[in-house]
């Protein structure tokens, strides 16, 4: 499973439901024995690693915003501020 891989994943997903959860992604990449692409953040959770968000924030462009609080993707709407992460 390569990051590219992951981000065309990632974006089908956003094109079915609006939105894609980052622990959904933490699993699919754990089942597709992609382990060396996530990390362990601060509070001992396994998240996306750098390859992996660097590739899907180029497929993306502007057009996905990250929603910090509920760790999950969404597309833009005209309320998001300039920026990747958004307030909801």
């Amino acid at each position: 499973m390569s990051p590219e891989e992951v981000s065309r994943w990632m974006l089908s997903e956003l094109e079915q439901h609006g939105c894609v959860y980052q622990d959904d992604v933490v699993d699919v990449v754990v089942k597709g024995n992609g382990d060396t692409l996530l990390r362990e953040n601060a509070e001992g959770n396994l998240v996306l690693g750098r390859p992996i968000l660097d590739s899907f924030m180029k497929l993306s462009g502007n057009e996905v915003v990250w929603v910090k609080p509920d760790r999950y993707w969404r597309w833009r709407v005209a309320e998001d501020e300039p920026g990747r992460e958004a307030r909801g």
